[in-house]
């Protein structure tokens, strides 16, 4: 997708500091952090919103959360608990239309959020 900035991380074509790469996912460390841990865990496809998943990516979504998993079970978080969250859209905080976990960790995350 010509534009995309999380594409072009997928691709090489931008630079970012990838932490986890495979076939369907690539994950890397976000440059405006708000814990000590957060990573972006992205499809290597273009899939703008969670309005335009179909059956189909079925196993893409559940790679991306089992990669999160990984990565904050390597960092050490998965006993203190860590946040993986999905925005959708403008009104929840999307900016990057390219669907993305934000994988939170390293300080105490309060309820709600926003």
């Amino acid at each position: 997708m010509g534009g995309c900035l999380f594409c072009g991380i997928a691709d090489g074509s931008i630079p970012a500091r990838v932490i986890h790469a495979d076939d369907l996912v690539v994950a890397f460390e976000d440059i405006n952090p708000v814990a000590p841990l957060h990573v972006l865990v992205i499809p290597r496809e273009h899939i703008a919103t969670i309005n335009d998943l179909t059956p189909e990516h079925e196993a893409v979504v559940g790679r991306l959360y089992l990669v999160a998993q990984r990565i904050a079970r390597e960092r050490g978080y998965d006993e203190r608990g860590y946040r993986v969250v999905m925005n959708c859209n403008a009104d929840a905080g999307q900016s990057v239309y390219h669907i993305h976990l934000h994988l939170l960790a390293g300080r105490h995350l309060s309820w709600p959020p926003g």
